[in-house]
């Protein structure tokens, strides 16, 4: 992760956020955020406490704006999300909407790749514990934002597709969609980022387009897949 594109991101933010709350608090949550966004870039998962080390600032203070790590992973997420959390589209066409939320999504989360992999990571350490029994009353760190995008993306197939097609159509775009899909296609087949921004769009327009197909199909009583026929 080049932690410069995500210095240049926060500067984009910064010129197109409106006034934000000033004052003494406003301006420890902003250096706990900034601290707590720079472990998380450089591969740490930290604590409140560690956050709180880092920052120069009282365990006790850190706790009042952060009760728990969820909630500061969770603040450092929706941070790092920035506009895609506000992302809307005014066209009528789903394909077109998706693809609109791809090419304005993909690029951001790669941008900040690093601190969504330490939120992934802790997602996944408190399932072990949970599933280990060794969670406790920690609160869970809950992910679930791109299930509102990619329905609000697919939005103008609800008279279209029936409940359970568009349902399922959006789960099956959310495996397309996230740093999971980051560290697949960079880390594992080693493409660069306009390849791995255009493989995640084809495969969500392939999607789209197979679900329109397969509504179409069965609303006319026909086969989505011809079936061969025997001579």
């Amino acid at each position: 992760m080049d932690v410069s594109r995500q210095q240049a991101a926060s500067s984009d933010d910064a010129a197109q956020a409106p006034a934000v709350e000033k004052g003494p608090r406003a301006r420890t949550r902003r250096l706990m955020l900034e601290t707590a966004t720079r472990l998380m870039q450089s591969g740490m998962t930290p604590s409140v406490s560690e956050v709180a080390e880092a920052a120069e600032v009282s365990r006790a203070t850190a706790y009042r704006y952060f009760p728990s790590q969820a909630a500061l992973v969770q603040a450092v997420v929706d941070e790092g999300l920035g506009p895609i959390l506000t992302w809307k589209s005014a066209s009528d066409d789903a394909e077109r909407r998706v693809a609109d939320l791809f090419a304005t999504a993909m690029p951001r989360i790669e941008a900040f790749e690093a601190t969504f992999k330490a939120a992934l990571k802790l997602s996944l350490d408190q399932w072990a514990r949970r599933q280990a029994g060794t969670l406790g009353s920690e609160p869970a760190f809950t992910r679930g934002h791109r299930v509102d995008l990619l329905k609000d993306a697919i939005g103008p197939l609800k008279g279209r597709l029936k409940p359970r097609q568009f349902k399922r159509l959006a789960q099956a775009l959310s495996l397309m969609f996230g740093v999971e899909v980051v560290t697949v296609l960079k880390d594992i087949w080693g493409l660069d980022s306009a390849e791995m921004v255009s493989v995640a769009q084809w495969a969500a327009g392939a999607l789209v387009r197979a679900a329109m197909a397969e509504s179409d199909a069965k609303s006319t009583g026909m086969s989505a897949t011809p079936e061969a026929t025997i001579g």
